[in-house]
């Protein structure tokens, strides 16, 4: 494979996972959002605590997809300082060998552990997504066995 063609589906993934990763963000706000709307009337009662737990994990969420785009950032930051490097083009290391090697072996072990957390948060982001859902399930059918057990 040529290195044009392994650098046109790096380029696609790269842009998947960002649409992905936005996607999930708009998801937990949109939930946030709703979850706000709905109970906007509401007084506090211990029936909300489930929605309380539901908009805690979509914040979390949140959190870990800004926190997935933070590291994805920095990756891409670190990827242009290791091209700089192994070019000679890098003004603290320029062409002296052992600096250039020092260097990258820096370079690509932060991204190692940059890619770590990266994939750990998208990973929660994801998780907390769902455990969100579960949690505004609960609050829904607690709500409906409430009315019920009232009539």
């Amino acid at each position: 494979m040529s290195v044009d063609n392994k650098m046109q589906l790096h380029n696609q993934l790269n842009i998947a996972q960002g649409k992905y990763t936005y996607f999930l963000l708009a998801i937990a706000a949109s939930a946030i959002a709703f979850s706000t709307q709905v109970t906007k009337e509401s007084v506090f009662a211990f029936s909300l605590i489930p929605l309380g737990l539901a908009v805690l994990s979509w914040g979390l969420s949140f959190y870990c997809g800004c926190q997935n785009i933070r590291y994805s950032n920095s990756n891409t930051i670190a990827n242009i300082e290791l091209l700089r490097v192994q070019m000679g083009e890098h003004p603290d290391v320029q062409t002296h060998p052992q600096l250039m090697q020092v260097a990258s072996e820096g370079i690509r072990s932060a991204f190692k552990a940059n890619t770590g957390k990266l994939c750990s948060y998208n990973n929660w982001q994801f998780r907390f997504i769902l455990i969100g859902a579960v949690f505004f399930i609960v609050w829904r059918l607690l709500e409906m066995a409430i009315r019920t057990a009232g009539n």
